[in-house]
């Protein structure tokens, strides 16, 4: 990634003042900007309301297994893991991983 390019990306995401903006669709192309610029292979963007309950927004990719890795009304998983501890989760091989049923 050079410099030029993470700024292309940061410009992409800032420019939103105009008056046909699409909030999921700026959330969907963070997702994927985030794959690109991180070097995961998929990511998701999940929101608390003010209770705490958790509902994924956007995500990078519409593979069958995303929305499972994603999916907090399992109680139970990385992106819970995260949010409730507030560290980083990584899980280099989830179909390996014994962490989560």
């Amino acid at each position: 990634m050079t410099e030029t390019h993470l700024a292309d990306v940061l410009v992409t995401l800032a420019d939103t003042l105009v008056d046909d903006f699409d909030v999921i669709a700026f959330l969907h192309g963070l997702t994927e900007h985030c794959v690109e610029l991180l070097g995961v292979s998929a990511a998701g963007l999940l929101l608390a309301d003010g209770q705490g309950t958790l509902q994924l927004v956007a995500a990078s990719s519409a593979r069958t297994r995303l929305p499972e890795l994603f999916r907090p009304q399992a109680d139970q998983g990385p992106c819970l893991d995260c949010y409730h501890s507030g560290a980083p989760v990584s899980v280099p091989d989830l179909p390996r991983s014994y962490r989560w049923p």
